[in-house]
């Protein structure tokens, strides 16, 4: 028997037009085949009505995770019990994740601000759409019975609105990560945040001290990566500073020099946006900055200098990430373009292997750090513009470089270690410093990267090093 239709659904010949994959479609009729009642819900009802791709299906069913798993499992479907406790099961169709929660209306939450205490099984979709974060969420459909839209999702769609379901108070009281969720949203889809629900997230802020340092790093660096996170970082900077108390004294922070128009958070906000969306350029250039405040000082004439403030904005990131346990290796990557930012790098074939072997060969750094001062340029004033050309030089003489196999790291040299062992030098530190120093040497244009052109050379090396270390002694 169909289920009766809500009565604020739009029915399937009325409503946008909402495509589900096979798999997604199969997912349903099993749970109706069993007796059960199946709508898709949330992000991707969301995004297909924005036609923007979607691949995690969530399905919300009047069926319990007992009676989806004996539903799934009897046609051949494997489940894995995710969250039960909660009412959740996920079911693998034709190689696809499928999150389904019965209909659930939460509690009291625990102490992380995060998980209720308990869930109540309830008996409509629309009661289950009520507890959820926001009402472009709060949306279900299903291809024979339409779109159920109770919260007023669709308008708010179309207005470029992002609205909290009821009393917002409660729904970030409830669930502070959604605090930051509304925060991703705004950045990934370029919404406003109502003022009711912005307010909202404001009075909640504090209880973000109570989500693990992880979910805070993955919202905030999905947010980092949307097409309008700068403008995220400006409007919400007081929301943020709960988690990154570093952007208070950014913001507002005028910089009072000829190569600036716009205040330090400002300006970090316009770098984001100019540089590619991958996570490790969008958090070097969220803390290139950050030290900026406090080395400030001006000068006779009133302008302003922040000398050392790359050195210690690398300090202030150190700090920051390991506050939000990102790891490590990771890490290391941003401390270097945040301590490297406002390095020189010119345009010649010397300055560029210099580079490449100071990041140890890194190709994916070098480029990292491009977009980095491509963006630093796009955020400064109009007289600094002519950076981007001469960033943009660099990386011609980058692939001239690669091409022509110019040796920029230990391995790419035409000796080894073995060969400046032979040449009577014990094991040791020395050997390491002595192909070094032959690298350089290469590198400085000094001498050709040849097996005897570098034997030579390393011979002369060890023999001055012979010969100063008996100076000394």
């Amino acid at each position: 028997m169909q289920p009766i239709l809500p009565r604020n659904a739009l029915r399937a010949d009325d409503a946008p037009r909402v495509e589900l994959a096979p798999f997604a479609l199969r997912a349903l009729r099993i749970l109706e085949d069993a007796g059960y009642e199946a709508w898709v819900v949330g992000g991707f009802v969301r995004d297909a009505l924005l036609g923007r791709p979607g691949e995690d299906v969530d399905v919300a069913s009047s069926a319990t995770w007992r009676e989806a798993q004996r539903a799934f499992e009897a046609r051949g479907v494997r489940t894995h019990e995710t969250g039960t406790a909660h009412g959740t099961l996920t079911a693998v169709v034709d190689g696809h994740a499928v999150e389904v929660t019965t209909y659930r209306a939460d509690g009291s939450y625990a102490d992380d601000a995060r998980h209720p205490r308990k869930v109540t099984f309830v008996r409509s979709i629309e009661e289950d759409l009520a507890r959820r974060d926001f009402t472009v969420n709060a949306l279900a459909f299903h291809p024979d019975r339409g779109l159920i839209d109770p919260h007023g999702g669709r308008a708010d769609l179309e207005a470029g609105v992002l609205r909290a379901v009821g009393d917002p108070a409660r729904r970030f009281s409830e669930d502070a990560l959604r605090i930051l969720r509304a925060c991703r949203l705004s950045a990934q889809l370029g919404f406003r945040i109502e003022d009711k629900t912005f307010s909202g997230m404001m009075a909640n802020k504090g209880l973000l001290l109570r989500i693990s340092a992880e979910r805070v790093a993955r919202e905030l660096e999905r947010m980092l990566v949307g097409p309008f996170a700068g403008d995220v970082l400006l409007s919400c900077a007081d929301v943020l500073a709960a988690v990154m108390p570093e952007l208070v004294a950014m913001k507002g922070f005028e910089q009072r020099t000829p190569y600036h128009v716009h205040d330090v958070l400002a300006h970090t906000a316009c770098v984001i946006d100019a540089t590619p969306p991958y996570p490790l350029v969008r958090w070097a250039a969220l803390f290139h900055d950050m030290g900026k405040p406090a080395t400030f000082f001006t000068d006779e004439e009133g302008v302003g200098h922040f000398y050392g403030h790359a050195a210690l904005s690398e300090t202030m990131a150190r700090g920051a990430m390991a506050r939000l346990k990102l790891p490590s290796a990771f890490a290391g990557k941003v401390l270097q373009l945040v301590r490297r930012h406002d390095d020189d790098l010119l345009p010649t074939p010397k300055s560029v292997r210099k580079t490449l072997l100071s990041l140890e060969g890194d190709l994916e750094l070098f480029g990292a750090l491009c977009d980095l001062k491509r963006g630093d340029a796009m955020g400064q004033a109009p007289r600094c513009r002519g950076r981007v050309d001469e960033v943009n030089a660099v990386e011609t003489v980058l692939g001239e470089v690669l091409s022509s196999d110019a040796a920029f790291t230990l391995g790419q040299l035409a000796i080894d270690g073995k060969e400046v062992l032979a040449l009577g030098v014990g094991p040791g530190p020395l050997v390491g410093e002595a192909l070094r120093a032959a690298l350089g040497a290469v590198i400085d244009d000094e001498v050709a990267n040849e097996r005897d052109a570098l034997l030579a050379f390393t011979r002369r090396w060890l023999e001055e090093r012979r010969r100063a270390t008996v100076a000394k002694s």
